[in-house]
């Protein structure tokens, strides 16, 4: 997240996972964790069994929330207003760490003045807490000597994704709970390796190591090592490729373990993206919605078909070696690559990935002492690792920021870019299950995973179900300004009224036909978590 990225640089996690663990306090924001991260639950539920104190931060009542010594049941959307009370309510009674913040940040007077302007009880009331809850939870995070947050999705996908990033870091910040053990700020990545994605340069402006395209002299590195011209602007992100329509400058398209028929907002946009170009190649493990649609389509080896490393949510690379050989044609991920990349007249020839590993060692100083020979001999190794001497990096930021001072950046709260009306009066949530992954491309081929959630469910509110004659198991339309699906009903308890959530695990019940293709304007996040809707019984 480019938010977070301003001070702490790369948004991986500030600190390790089992650090949690030793916490004194947890603010969870924005996570369903139990759900969508059950390994990260494990280390918060431990920590609260071993007196920590929990506070969570979400719309619904989720299995966390139930553990938690304070619920912050928020509006979707309000989380700049919930964070900036929070830090009215520790500047206001002299909770903040004065020296950390004399020492290692820059522009506190102008976030002081921000949050001295600002009201606890109008800000209370755009979240829909009760002030005393919020006050209570200031304190208590404020008032701990290690303080942990952890923050997911619900945080960053938002049209002020980076505003709330960045909010999420002057609250650190201003109580000092970063640069020491069992602190930080952790974004929890919500997939294997996704982390190491980004580490690789698989983000529009960057190389690998989070070095830019726009640097002359990284640049020039990298054309040496490739012996290519390399450009010196940023690429387009997701949204820019796939929501163009037929009629949109872009030929043709190779897409990699992603499914955005499935996964992109305004699915039905992306669809018709896809089907205007003149090639689609699709490489995956499974034949998913994006791939029927592709005129060539790679199989991929799975994890246990291959070599390589994966770098996880705590900077953690670890090697994977090849347990059994790819079945039937699939090839590993680099193999796929390196033999198109031959096809398309560059040579990308390498042994195996022990040689990957040593280019990346090579051209990534946070990469610099990460080698095959090393992870064999460890459960892997956290970057910033710079030589081969280097032990890793259980925790960042213990004398410096990336950018050298932590940098305030007051924020004010920005409303969702759609919200209820007479036409789509409620709003809509998305997220996971427990059950199953993303698009369900790899969980439901199990059949143990399908039978225990065979398929997507809506929960609303008690009151409004039975306001619209809804009972449990109905067939409702649901209906967005940009499309339609039908879902069966489950009433609930655990959100407010005039609020839905439903999975998008499901192409039966494609819910990212509905969402919000609306963006960050500096991360280009789509708000996923905030659309408005109307339903009707099917």
């Amino acid at each position: 997240m480019a938010g977070l990225a301003t001070t702490f640089g790369s948004g991986a996690m500030t600190n390790s996972i089992n650090e949690i663990t030793g916490a004194e306090v947890i603010f969870v924001i924005g996570s369903n964790t139990t759900e969508a991260h059950p390994q990260i639950a494990r280390r918060i539920l431990e920590a609260v069994d071993s007196g920590a104190k929990l506070i969570v931060a979400d719309p619904r009542r989720t299995e966390i929330s139930r553990s938690a010594h304070i619920h912050l049941q928020l509006r979707p959307g309000s989380d700049i207003a919930l964070l900036n009370a929070m830090m009215r309510v520790i500047l206001s009674e002299g909770l903040v760490d004065d020296a950390f913040i004399e020492m290692r940040t820059e522009n506190f007077r102008e976030l002081r003045k921000h949050l001295l302007a600002q009201d606890i009880d109008q800000l209370a009331a755009v979240s829909g807490i009760p002030a005393s809850q919020i006050k209570k939870a200031a304190r208590l995070y404020a008032g701990a000597q290690k303080g942990v947050i952890c923050y997911c999705l619900g945080i960053t996908q938002h049209i002020c994704g980076t505003a709330n990033v960045e909010s999420i870091a002057n609250l650190a910040m201003l109580t000092g709970h970063v640069e020491q053990a069992y602190t930080g700020v952790n974004p929890l990545r919500g997939q294997n390796n996704v982390q190491g994605a980004c580490d690789m340069g698989a983000i529009p402006g960057v190389f690998p190591g989070y070095q830019q395209v726009s640097d002359p002299l990284i640049r020039e590195k990298f054309e040496r090592a490739w012996g290519k011209a390399l450009p010196s602007e940023p690429g387009l992100t997701i949204t820019d490729m796939t929501h163009r329509g037929r009629e949109n400058g872009i030929r043709a398209m190779f897409i990699m373990g992603e499914n955005p028929v499935m996964s992109d907002p305004d699915a039905s946009k992306v669809e018709e993206t896809l089907k205007g170009l003149e090639f689609l190649a699709v490489s995956d493990i499974f034949l998913t919605e994006t791939a029927r649609l592709a005129h060539v389509v790679f199989p991929a080896a799975s994890f246990a078909e291959k070599c390589g490393t994966v770098t996880n949510s705590e900077r953690r690379v670890q090697l994977m070696h090849q347990a059994i050989p790819p079945i039937g044609e699939c090839r590993s991920d680099s193999e796929i690559i390196m033999e198109l990349a031959g096809c398309l007249g560059y040579s990308m020839e390498y042994e195996n990935s022990a040689e990957i590993m040593e280019e990346i060692a090579l051209l990534t100083p946070i990469y610099g002492g990460i080698f095959h020979d090393r992870l064999e001999t460890c459960w892997g190794l956290q970057w910033p690792c710079p030589t081969r001497d280097h032990t890793g990096t259980p925790y960042l930021h213990k004398y410096s920021f990336a950018r050298g001072k932590g940098r305030f950046v007051p924020a004010e709260n920005i409303m969702p870019d759609e919200l209820p009306d007479d036409d789509y009066p409620f709003i809509l949530m998305t997220g996971r299950v427990y059950h199953h992954y993303h698009t369900g491309a790899m969980t439901r081929a199990s059949d143990i995973l399908s039978r225990e959630v065979p398929e997507a469910v809506l929960e609303i509110n008690s009151y409004d179900a039975e306001e619209k004659g809804l009972r449990h198991g109905d067939m409702v339309s649901l209906r967005s300004r940009r499309g339609e699906m039908e879902v069966r009903v489950k009433p609930v308890d655990t959100i407010s009224r005039g609020m839905l959530y439903v999975s998008f695990h499901f192409h039966e019940s494609p819910v990212n036909r509905l969402t919000n293709p609306a963006l960050d304007p500096v991360a280009k996040c789509p708000e996923y978590k905030v659309c408005a809707v109307n339903l009707e019984k099917a």
